[in-house]
Parts: C-alpha cells; structure tokens; sequence
C-alpha cells in the first residue's frame, strides 16, 4: 500500500517550515530529508542554506553567488543541491520519513532533485514536505499527484495544523 505523504503550500513567511520543524520534533520513526533556512546579515535576508537532518550543510543560494541559475537577486548553487539535499532525501530503512522542505523553483534547477523527488514519490515512503505555492509545469503536476495531500498552511492555522498532524506515526501505519 502507498505511504502517506503530506505537502504544505502557501505563501512566503506563512509558517511551513515552522509547522513541518514542529512536526518532525514529535516523528518516533526515523527521519530523513533537509530543511531551508534563511540566511541574514544585519537585519536583511542575503540568502538561504540547507540543512540536513543529520546535520549536513550547504549553500542554497546568495546574493553574492553567480550563477547562471537565478531567482530574483540569488544565485542558485546546484553543486549543493546535489551534494546535501539529495542524498538527504535516500532513506536508508524502508519505515524511514523522508522529509523534503521545500520543493521550490530554486531546488527544481537541479535536474538529480527533480529525478530523486520523484523517485521518493513513486516509492513507498512517507513524505512530510512544502511546496511553493506557485511554481512551473513540474511542481504544478507534483501537487496534482493523487497519492499525496496538499495542505494550504497560513499563519492563521499553521498551530492548528500542527496540532492536527501531530501523531506523524500515523505516515508509519500505511507502510507495510
């Protein structure tokens, strides 16, 4: 039977990688994945890095980076993507949570993570995710996937929503 996997959207700032930070705390099954953070400097986002859940890091994107990937005034750094948050998302244990924040333009330049997203999808694991809530053709057709649920998160019920998935053992109770 197909595992559960749950995708949260919305807007930039609504609180996704707050409620999926959240939820992971109370996951009892082993985990995997990684999880975007915003980089600052005085004050004043410059950029974004990914961290694993077993404490890998890389560089996501900067404004100093250049790079012939870009999203607004950031350089995207493929060669991380690849080298952190990929492997990041191969669980090594079949009852393994992979946890994927986020799925996003600057992710999807890297053609090895839309292969491994996929892959992940189409396999058996449970997925505890976000996902920009515009994106291209491929993310558009992520969120139409009928194996998954798409969550729309707000600051308005992101504490809500934590309360709502937060028995994520219940993901674990598909998989046999």
């Amino acid at each position: 039977m197909t595992a559960k996997k749950i995708l949260f959207t919305g807007l930039p700032r609504s609180g996704k990688t707050t409620l999926i930070e959240s939820l992971v705390k109370h996951i009892k099954s082993p985990a995997t994945g990684f999880f975007t953070r915003e980089i600052k400097e005085k004050g004043h986002r410059v950029g974004f890095s990914i961290h694993t859940l077993d404490g890998k890091q890389g560089l996501l994107a900067h404004q100093r980076i250049k790079s012939r990937y870009r999203v607004g005034k950031y350089g995207v750094v493929i060669d991380d993507i690849d080298r952190v948050a990929v492997p990041s998302m191969l669980p090594e244990k079949p009852d393994t949570i992979v946890v994927i924040d986020e799925i996003g333009k600057m992710e999807c330049f890297s053609p090895l993570f839309r292969k491994t997203l996929v892959k992940i999808l189409d396999s058996d694991h449970p997925v505890l995710g976000s996902i920009a809530l515009k994106g291209d053709r491929f993310m558009q057709e992520i969120t139409a996937r009928q194996d998954l649920t798409v969550v729309h998160v707000t600051l308005q019920n992101r504490d809500s929503l934590a309360k709502s998935y937060a028995n994520l053992n219940r993901l674990q109770s598909k998989v046999k």
